[in-house]
């Protein structure tokens, strides 16, 4: 009876949704990758200007944007690279998301370094890609190779047949 209700039981696994934990995911992120070459544009409710440090913060409803690629949180410090002029990286908090295509990501905070092409977002990190999912503590995005790392306790959720 154990030999004839083996493979059913396999069969029954590959078919559904299956769960995976771990530490870490190497993710293809083929939607996320962008020319960061692209100028900047930052909208928001308010904006203030540090002349002593090089930064500049916006805050309420933040919107920046960069080709196809949006980012959305409560706040974005812009740190300008030496001698002023390019922005060298955006600083996000407060419930940022980030959208590049089908891919949508959610954290608290997201650091994006422009010249590197590289998004780091920390704490409680949500990815989704289509109707598969998942979640970690840190997903570094590599915006000009379109990959990924997610780090701590990785959950994953992939849906047969979905992106």
């Amino acid at each position: 009876m154990l030999r004839l209700l083996a493979p059913l039981v396999v069969l029954c696994a590959l078919a559904a949704p299956v769960a995976v934990i771990a530490q870490q995911a190497q993710i293809a992120f083929g939607g996320l990758r962008q020319d960061t070459s692209l100028p900047v544009q930052v909208d928001a409710e308010s904006l203030t200007v540090d002349q002593a440090d090089g930064s500049a913060t916006f805050s309420g409803n933040v919107r920046v944007e960069q080709g196809t690629m949006r980012l959305a949180a409560a706040m974005v410090r812009v740190e300008y690279a030496p001698g002023g002029g390019a922005i060298s990286q955006l600083h996000a908090s407060g419930g940022v998301t980030f959208v590049n295509a089908a891919d949508a990501a959610e954290a608290k905070e997201a650091v994006y370094s422009i010249a590197e092409g590289r998004v780091v977002m920390t704490g409680d990190v949500l990815l989704t890609q289509g109707r598969s999912a998942i979640s970690g503590q840190k997903l570094v995005i590599d915006l000009k190779a379109g990959t990924g790392v997610m780090e701590g306790g990785v959950s994953t959720v992939f849906v047969p047949g979905s992106k």
